[in-house]
């Protein structure tokens, strides 16, 4: 058995249950799957059953024995190996639904990605449950913060299941958890790189109230007017509202700001 390296963050998934739960979990409507980290192929092993699937691996040891344990696959073409980075060297013609068990130390990177890439469907991805529950969380959560709305933004985020320790070869030191989400684009016209820079300022100190932390980059009258008109109370905090009101404050903050 190959032994898993630090540097790509390997933990190899071998607990069938789990890998069942994860195929299940892929929405019926998809065909053509974007697996990144695939391992030793226990997860590729089950979506070549069903799917046509380009798998991304970054380790020359794990592409070799991958291509060697697929080699009737990748001649029928239902998989397709691409040695690399998949920061570095991704790139999609097609539509494609993401199914992996992401490296902890690109997952957050690699999911914000894919809500950004329009050929990304949605995924079904493993992480470590912290980031899972961040991306997954409802305003009022402790978890919440600006990975929860972006990914509202594109569709609804949700939290499947804990995967334990065990489940791994080596086995991590945390837990992951598994989510899902199925792109349908909300505000399909909202600048979604100026939305994720105004994002950053209302979080910048979450432990200080949003007016705080706007009045950073605005001015307190403009604020102040804003928050009278959408009648928001000055002493929230940004884990206290909900996503489409972050939608509403800078859209205004974007048309007054303009005028002055």
């Amino acid at each position: 058995m190959i032994k898993a390296k630090k540097q790509f963050g390997q933990n190899f998934l071998k607990d069938q249950t789990v890998l069942n739960k994860i195929i299940q979990a892929i929405p019926n409507n998809h065909n053509f799957i974007i697996e990144i980290g695939p391992g030793l192929g226990d997860l590729t092993e089950e979506l070549v059953k069903n799917f046509t699937v380009i798998s991304y691996e970054i380790d020359r040891d794990l592409y070799q024995i991958l291509s060697n344990k697929f080699s009737k696959e990748l001649q029928n073409g239902s998989l397709e190996l691409v040695m690399g980075d998949v920061l570095e060297t991704f790139s999609s013609e097609k539509s494609y639904f993401l199914v992996s068990n992401l490296p902890y130390y690109i997952a957050t990177k690699v999911i914000l990605n894919a809500l950004k890439d329009d050929k990304c469907l949605g995924f079904v991805v493993m992480v470590q449950k912290e980031v899972g529950l961040k991306f997954s969380a409802s305003s009022g959560d402790k978890e919440f913060s600006s990975l929860a709305i972006l990914a509202w933004l594109e569709g609804e985020c949700e939290y499947l299941f804990d995967v334990a320790p065990t489940a791994f070869e080596p086995p991590p030191k945390v837990i992951s958890g598994v989510i899902r989400l199925k792109k349908n684009k909300k505000f399909p016209l909202l600048d979604r790189e100026e939305f994720g820079s105004f994002l950053k300022i209302c979080f910048s100190s979450p432990r200080k109230t949003l007016f705080k932390n706007l009045t950073t980059n605005y001015s307190k009258e403009l604020v102040s007017e804003i928050y009278f008109d959408l009648d928001l109370k000055p002493n929230l905090r940004p884990h206290q509202i909900h996503n489409a009101l972050f939608v509403k404050i800078y859209e205004n903050l974007k048309a007054r700001n303009g005028k002055q």
